[in-house]
């Protein structure tokens, strides 16, 4: 097989309301200016990353004229890492209170690291996690 020279350069999520959903993502904690939320296509540097790309249903239609949404679950979900478990339960709190959906409330799981899961406006997995401190030290 031939190397090819790539990165990985964006995720793209299809939205239905894009104020709502660059509401949750600030919520969250990204930085995305407030004149945004009447594009149809956003783009959202994340920290240390790709970019998160949202565009509404519309501008999805208008390349891709059969685009369906889903159905079912979730198909994608986005991670975000913190560095302390406390902040896990802290942004959870924080969307939930705020009136964004949580799915699955913090816990400490077996493989290590603190973890909550919430659903952004779109139905989309958004998972917390952070390492928990090494029992043996």
């Amino acid at each position: 097989m031939t190397s090819r020279a790539f990165r990985f350069h964006f995720i793209g999520l299809v939205v239905t309301d894009m104020a709502a959903s660059l509401a949750f993502y600030r919520a969250l904690g990204l930085d995305i200016p407030a004149e945004h939320d009447a594009l149809p296509h956003v783009e959202v540097t994340l920290p240390e990353g790709p970019l998160l790309v949202l565009d509404s249903v519309e501008t999805v239609r208008s390349f891709d004229p059969g685009w369906t949404a889903p159905t079912g679950g979730h198909r994608a979900s986005l991670a975000f890492a913190f560095a302390d478990p406390a902040d896990v339960d802290k942004v959870y709190g924080e969307l939930v209170a705020a009136g964004h959906t949580g799915h699955l409330a913090p816990w400490d799981a077996f493989w290590g690291q603190r973890y909550a899961v919430l659903h952004d406006p779109d139905g989309n997995g958004v998972d917390l996690l952070a390492p928990l401190p090494d029992p043996a030290s």
